[in-house]
């Protein structure tokens, strides 16, 4: 017959492992945000450049999860010159100005790096 006892718990190194996983994905986010930015800067239709230079990134952290977030503050009265870059914009005299997606192709590439990394995570033991 064999026993087992064990006395108290794990509980500090489980926190620690998890600080040290959360942090190493901070890093990793952090990378693909400034790969992001610079994507989508380099997609930007450009007239004076403030809208493609206008990029930039948040990583939020809540428990349990983290996100990063794309976001781009040239707004001009009120109105977020990148979204209508994107989807269009009526004209002051009536007219119709097509928009251009630029924003999906020039993101999707990273968003694919991502999901690569954190299935190579996943599936390395």
């Amino acid at each position: 017959m064999i026993t087992f006892r064990q006395k108290g718990d794990f509980s500090k190194l489980t926190k620690f492992l998890e600080k040290a996983k959360e942090t190493v994905k901070i890093g990793d986010l952090d990378k693909y945000g400034r790969e992001g930015v610079a994507a989508l800067a380099s997609a930007t239709p450009v007239d004076s450049g403030l809208t493609a230079n206008s990029w930039y990134y948040k990583i939020e952290q809540k428990k349990g999860s983290i996100s990063i977030g794309f976001y781009n503050k040239n707004i001009q009265n009120g109105v977020p010159i990148a979204i209508i870059l994107q989807y269009g914009h009526a004209t002051r005299n009536g007219g119709w100005v097509q928009g251009r997606d630029y924003i999906n192709p020039a993101i999707q590439p990273i968003f694919d790096q991502i999901a690569s990394h954190a299935w190579k995570e996943v599936t390395e033991l």
